[in-house]
């Protein structure tokens, strides 16, 4: 008997119920990719700022910094703990895309979602293929930034929204067969796929931020954070941007104006990739709706022999109920799948 569908709508509803269901499992889950990000580019920028602003007189010191290749060196070697946190939490940022998929089988059957080390070494074991998917991603997006191939790309934006679900699922296909089933899938449903990612683009990239950051700017807030910044952005050179501005007619700016949006940017971008979980599941949702095979399981060609790690992952969950999942059962599952 043939699943019943579910309506565009009802379907991102549902992927808002279940996100804030777990509201507090997924803010834990996302802080170290995203906060990580954002410390490692600050930890960077500040000591690249006070190491820049001290140079003349650590030169004077020490005259052997003296030497444009040993500044090179020391600039490398100071920023570096910020460069390693950043990168390890902008890849496990990138993991979430895959392994949020993984969590939704165990969202719908009990509500919530747990063993997140086990969902994420599902990724991290197909780490090659991941990164060529990522790779063609980047190529997309290369052809994005030009205004020429905006609407095309837009189009295929669309056809392409759901190529980290299909990576998930069906871990048979190369990167470029997981583009080409995304295609496969969202062709003859355009309409209904665009209007989904209208609605989960306006509510976590433009609702949600603008809605916190009015909070915090009527809290006070954001003149509060600004304030702390605007020292580092007065050393900026003003005058020559500005008179580079006024050669085009611009408006010109300030400390502050500079100081506010970089405030309003950061903060912007942290909800946003909070809400990853949202997004992800979401298309998961999707992914399961335009999937027929799922919709018909009489139309399914492929053997109904599950996998050992699809086995081992059910008896785990049967035996413990409502604990966690044992982390090595992901190990044993993954021997034993190697085995078959």
């Amino acid at each position: 008997m043939a699943k019943k569908t579910k309506t565009p709508l009802g379907i991102f509803t549902e992927s808002i119920g279940l996100y804030f269901s777990n509201f507090d499992k997924f803010i834990q889950y996302m802080s170290f990719p995203v906060l990580g990000q954002i410390a490692g580019l600050a930890l960077v920028f500040l000591i690249t700022f006070f190491y820049t602003k001290n140079l003349p007189s650590l030169v004077f010191k020490y005259p052997a910094l003296d030497n444009f290749n040993a500044l090179i060196l020391i600039s490398i070697i100071i920023t570096l703990p910020g460069l390693i946190i950043f990168v390890k939490a902008f890849w496990e940022y990138l993991v979430a895309y895959g392994a949020v998929n993984s969590m939704v089988e165990n969202l719908l059957k009990s509500g919530r979602v747990y063993d997140f080390n086990a969902h994420t070494e599902l990724i991290k074991r197909r780490t090659l293929s991941f990164i060529g998917l990522w790779f063609l991603f980047g190529i997309f997006s290369l052809f994005a930034i030009c205004p020429l191939f905006w609407i095309i790309c837009g189009i295929f934006a669309v056809y392409f929204v759901l190529v980290f679900q299909v990576f998930t699922y069906e871990p048979d296909l190369s990167p470029l067969g997981c583009v080409k089933r995304s295609l496969i899938l969202v062709k003859g449903h355009f309409a209904s796929t665009f209007m989904l990612l209208a609605l989960i683009g306006t509510l976590t990239y433009i609702f949600i931020p603008q809605v916190f950051l009015k909070i915090l700017d009527t809290a006070g807030i954001n003149s509060c954070l600004t304030n702390w910044i605007i020292p580092l952005v007065n050393e900026l050179p003003f005058d020559g941007i500005n008179t580079l501005l006024a050669s085009y007619g611009a408006k010109q700016i300030t400390a502050y104006e500079i100081a506010i949006f970089t405030i309003q940017t950061f903060i912007a971008q942290i909800l946003i990739q909070y809400t990853l979980p949202l997004r992800s599941i979401l298309w998961a949702l999707w992914y399961r709706e335009l999937d027929i095979p799922a919709q018909n399981p009489e139309k399914k060609t492929k053997s109904k022999k599950k996998r050992p790690s699809e086995r081992l992952m059910e008896e785990s969950h049967k035996k413990y109920g409502t604990k966690k999942l044992d982390r090595n059962i992901i190990k044993r599952a993954m021997e034993k799948d190697d085995d078959v």
